[in-house]
């Protein structure tokens, strides 16, 4: 024998119900059928609204009644017209019985201005019955021979009206009187039992599941099917999480916490029966019949540390009892659980703590009594004399589990991945349990962002997706080359598990923003046409207000204003990626004061492009001094743009031709005016010192002269470039005098061992590695106590956009690599 549940999506139409009877009958070629089948979709929810309604108006309401009635006629129809030979008469006979049944009941239901429980239980089993009465004579068409069960007189189960407990041996002794011998298909109404008196009761919402393992176990099923809308059983619920898994297998004991704990998988009390006689349950899809579907039995692999899935709970009720320490706890615990019990009241996470005599639990907003009250009522004496102190309850929680066989040995890392999720979301945990079997693992939190919680611990502990969420402020030369590098590359990270969203761009003056991601090709013309004014401090907010994870502020500006602002940025939440060297070549305060925050929050602060725009300077650095290193002298090319045009004064350019041609091809700053200075190497130099732990300001980089001060006082980029043409004779005369010395000029910052630092035109001949340096190129040479008397020298482009847009992207791959 074999046992069928079909639910009440696999029924909800004609079409529908045809189908169930073709997987039924192709069953049958194989093995003895038994069928448990649901009412169909909507139709318990219809008639339990129907008794709200008699109760509310104390009148019989006959609209939503003949709604249901009209339902299954309708439904008949439709079944004839796709199988002719369906005895439409005769079925719809049979409905008009239950109808008046129905309307019976919701007489008495007027008369009494109350519903009954056995009432109540009669009324909504009806959607079970009819799905029976009209699935017998689809089969019976195809020749098959039919055993109709009634599950009053069968399925032995508690007084409980409506969550009646079943008595699996009673019942199964009831069944071995039956004789299947002449069927081949036994057909069971779910959700419908029996009490003493032979009176209806039902297995509780849901419960058809639970009727499935009874008549599997009854019959001595080899295996129970659980056919319903969807593959099987997944990591989460698939209507929320849209890449949820599907798993092929999974635990008794597993599924039980999933069920238990929130997750629509199937019904928590048919787990146990099933693992008790041992009858491996497979989760089908009506809609792909052929899927195998989830398997659940006893067998785990060893060693599987797989996350099974994540569920939650939502409107969750906290109750606190505090007792006095002189009384005994156990007293009032078996009082209580004694009271939980006889009203079943389904609790999660009960708690008994001898520390501070309290007994905790939690319980779901769906109870029509209010339990505070109850409680008080049954401990009134316990609280008049103090024994207990007034019963505290709090309300709007949550409660989100992780389910795995080894969750105690991934614990702390989970733990620690899940409390930066709800940090990021400005939610708080408020409690953290494991079960007994150290399979689940369940935090209470309020009732804040939970599903997008719930997706983005998915994402990261199960799909294992490291989200990054990219603010990009400045869209200039270096800005635009980053964006076409991150929508190149993303792909490529896919593979590794790297989510790249960019969520928000700006300038100056206005920004988008996308919640999930801004698009490659429509980003542009969004752009142009955005009206949202740049104000930071309602940018910051975002990142908290979305729950990013990982939001990083990218700074491709040159402005003082943003990198005065790196404190409050890091304090939003923000990782920090800088091209901008303002910040650190501000004053010492400033530069101290931002990697303290960096520290204190945790929080990234990448500027590789400070200094050699794409050349690994600074985290080359940074390993030689953690590894004890020291500097004994420091000379180098630092700007890509100097390299550039001191190499074409080589060639007999002029200084303005050569600064205008370095300006076009993107190595100069905004304004040449700030590579001419020699202020844009001071910085560098600045920055590469105080790496070095030299305690310095800019003030204190001694930079020769190379602009006469009218020209330092031009701010127009045109009219600086056309006034340049003034000193060329100048340097036309200097490189003369180079050349006769076999030498060539070079801009050269320099770091002695005491801290001096210089920035100095200089001749230096062919012996110096700087003699080579030209068309955009920069170098480093350093002379340390590891690196002497051969120096460490780095060398390669150190202008233009994509070469620091590189520079950029690599810093942001550090921060999840």
């Amino acid at each position: 024998m074999k046992t069928l549940k079909f639910g009440g999506t696999s029924l909800a139409n004609a079409e529908k119900f045809i189908q169930v009877s073709s997987i039924i009958t192709d069953q049958i070629k194989n093995n003895q059928i038994s069928v448990v089948l649901s009412a169909p979709a909507t139709i318990t929810n219809k008639l339990e609204n129907a008794i709200k309604k008699c109760i509310e108006k104390n009148a019989i309401p006959l609209k939503k009644l003949n709604i249901i009635k009209n339902f299954f006629f309708n439904l008949i129809k439709s079944i004839h017209l796709l199988e002719n030979k369906y005895p439409k008469k005769k079925i719809q006979k049979k409905i008009i019985i239950q109808y008046k049944k129905l309307y019976d009941k919701f007489s008495n239901i007027q008369s009494l201005e109350k519903c009954p429980d056995n009432i109540y239980a009669k009324i909504i089993s009806i959607g079970e019955i009819l799905s029976i009465q009209l699935m017998s004579e689809l089969l019976k068409i195809k020749k098959n021979k039919i055993m109709i069960i009634n599950p009053v007189k069968l399925v032995a189960a508690t007084d409980n009206y409506l969550n009646a407990i079943v008595n699996i041996n009673k019942s199964k002794k009831r069944f071995q009187k039956l004789n299947f011998s002449n069927v081949n298909v036994v057909l069971m109404p779910g959700f419908i039992a029996g009490n003493k008196l032979k009176e209806l009761v039902v297995l509780g919402r849901n419960g058809s599941d639970y009727s499935a393992t009874i008549l599997s176990i009854c019959t001595n099923s080899h295996t129970c099917e659980i056919w319903t809308d969807v593959n099987g059983i997944y990591t989460g619920d698939p209507n929320i999480i849209s890449n949820a898994r599907l798993l092929s297998e999974i635990t008794y004991q597993e599924t039980l916490e999933l069920a238990y704990l929130g997750a629509k998988v199937i019904h928590p009390a048919s787990i146990k029966p099933l693992k008790k006689y041992n009858i491996p349950c497979i989760i089908k899809n009506t809609n792909n019949i052929q899927h195998p579907g989830t398997i659940i039995s006893n067998k785990n692999k060893k060693n599987d540390k797989k996350i099974k899935g994540i569920t939650y709970l939502n409107k969750i009720i906290l109750i606190n009892i505090f007792i006095s320490k002189n009384y005994n706890i156990e007293k009032i615990s078996y009082k209580l659980l004694k009271y939980l019990s006889s009203n079943n009241i389904i609790t999660y996470l009960y708690k008994q703590s001898l520390s501070d005599n309290r007994i905790s639990f939690y319980f779901q907003k769906n109870y029509s009594i209010n339990i505070k009250n109850e409680l008080e009522k049954i401990f009134s004496i316990e609280i008049q004399k103090k024994i207990l102190k007034p019963i505290i309850l709090l309300k709007k929680l949550s409660i989100i589990s992780i389910i795995s066989s080894n969750i105690t040995k991934n614990n702390t890392i989970i733990l620690k991945k899940i409390c930066s999720i709800i940090d990021s979301f400005n939610n708080k945990i408020l409690f953290i349990s494991h079960n007994i079997s150290n399979i689940s693992l369940s935090i209470v939190l309020k009732d804040i962002n939970i599903i997008k919680i719930i997706k983005n611990i998915h994402n990261l502990i199960i799909n294992k997706i490291v989200p990054i969420n990219i603010f990009l402020i400045g869209i200039g030369g270096v800005g635009l080359e980053l964006l076409k590098i991150i929508f190149a590359q993303r792909k490529i990270l896919k593979k590794k598990f790297i989510q790249i969203n960019i969520n928000l761009i700006a300038n100056s003056k206005k920004y988008i923003i996308n919640k999930k991601n801004i698009k490659q090709k429509k980003w542009i013309n969004k752009f142009k046409n955005s009206t949202r004014v740049f104000y930071l401090k309602n940018i910051l907010n975002l990142a908290k207000k979305n729950g990013y994870l990982i939001p990083i502020f990218i700074d491709c500006t040159s402005s003082q204003n943003i990198a005065n602002q790196y404190n409050l940025i890091m304090k939003s939440g923000f990782h920090i990626i800088t091209a901008n060297k303002k910040s650190n070549s501000s004053k010492l305060s400033e530069y101290i004061k931002i990697r303290n925050t960096s520290n204190r929050y945790n929080k990234k602060f990448f500027y590789e492009t400070h200094v050699g725009a794409g050349l690994p300077v600074i985290q080359n650095l940074k390993n030689l001094i953690d590894s004890g290193d020291r500097l004994i002298k420091f000379q180098g090319i630092l700007s890509g743009s100097m390299s550039y045009i001191f190499g074409e004064l080589d060639n007999n350019k002029t200084l303005s031709e050569a600064t205008k041609n370095a300006k076009k091809l993107g190595f100069t700053e905004p304004n040449p005016k700030d590579d001419l200075s020699g202020i844009d190497i001071a910085r560098k130099l600045l920055i590469l010192s105080r790496e070095f732990g030299y305690s310095l300001e800019l003030s204190d980089v001694k930079i020769e002269k190379i602009l006469p001060d009218y020209l330092k006082k031009i701010d127009n980029k045109k009219v600086f470039l056309s006034k340049l043409k003034k000193i060329d004779n100048l340097f036309i005369k200097k490189v003369k005098k180079a050349k006769k010395e076999k030498k060539v000029l070079r801009f050269i910052g320099t770091i002695k061992n005491d801290g001096q630092c210089s920035v100095k035109i200089k001749s230096v001949n062919n012996k110096n590695p700087l003699f080579y340096i030209k068309n955009g190129e920069n170098i480093f040479v350093f002379y340390t106590k590891y690196y002497q008397p051969i120096p460490l020298i780095l060398r390669g482009y150190g202008a233009g956009n994509s070469v620091t847009a590189s520079g950029i992207f690599s810093d942001l791959l550090r921060i999840v690599l």
